[in-house]
């Protein structure tokens, strides 16, 4: 399905009925990450949606920011579900946070899965040589973009080809990849915190166990900051808990919303 959200065209998929849960993918991925996860998500009425320049939904007049990457799932909460319950996924969950803080009325749980709040120096100058070799070299990025994978998988290196050739689909041309990592970059200099305290529905924090992109510091310096929160770790499993150990990368995702609703 699509859908008009100010200047883009953004493509979606539904599945299931009930309360409306909204899932929001990582760089260099699309709205098909999630496609186990909206399976498991009985009970729901599962959306998962591409980001600007990923997938099937257009780039527009990207900015790079991810004010603006919020201002679209926004749109995306006003438009198609209404408020919703918002899963993100790395990129994805810095989008569901800053959206939570923002714009409160539409997001009642958020959780957040391989997130940072903040990029340090050698994460930053990890995007800004992503950027350059996007825009120089494409065939050098593809490249790059197969070791980046191998280094998030843990427990299953046997999926490298098959995840990588996935997200090399995802990002098409990279100008949605060079926008989206360019709104992660900037997190360098403006940091998520001071905003993390106007959340004030309750977050599930994810991570994986073996998770070298997003280590525990990560996911306790998010904690420090929100005023509802619990976390929930994955047993094995590295940045791409969705591959390494998707079983149960679904169940704490829909535990952690049934818990929501029973409360």
């Amino acid at each position: 399905m699509k859908v008009r959200l100010g200047d883009i065209d953004v493509g979606y998929t539904s599945m299931g009925e009930g309360s409306p849960v909204v899932l929001v993918h990582g760089l260099a991925e699309d709205r098909t990450s999630w496609a186990r996860v909206q399976q498991a998500l009985t009970g729901y009425r599962a959306y998962a949606y591409d980001l600007r320049g990923h997938g099937e939904t257009t780039l527009g007049k990207a900015d790079g920011s991810l004010a603006q990457l919020g201002a679209d799932l926004a749109r995306f909460l006003q438009t198609v579900t209404g408020p919703a319950a918002c899963v993100g996924y790395s990129l994805g969950g810095t989008v569901v946070l800053w959206t939570a803080a923002e714009h409160a009325a539409l997001v009642c749980h958020a959780i957040v899965a391989g997130t940072s709040s903040i990029v340090g120096r050698k994460a930053a100058a990890f995007f800004d040589e992503r950027i350059r070799t996007v825009q120089q070299d494409f065939s050098a990025f593809a490249g790059n973009l197969r070791s980046d994978t191998a280094a998030q998988l843990v427990a299953a290196p046997g999926e490298l080809d098959a995840v990588t050739s996935r997200r090399l689909a995802a990002i098409g041309n990279g100008s949605g990849y060079i926008n989206a990592a360019r709104a992660m970059r900037h997190l360098a200099d403006e940091p998520l915190d001071p905003i993390l305290r106007r959340i004030s529905c309750r977050v599930d924090v994810v991570g994986g166990e073996k998770d070298a992109f997003c280590p525990r510091k990560a996911a306790d310096l998010l904690m420090s900051s929100l005023v509802n929160a619990e976390y929930h770790e994955i047993e094995g499993a590295g940045h791409l808990m969705s591959i390494d150990s998707p079983a149960a990368y679904a169940d704490v995702i829909k535990h952690s919303l049934e818990r929501r609703r029973q409360a």
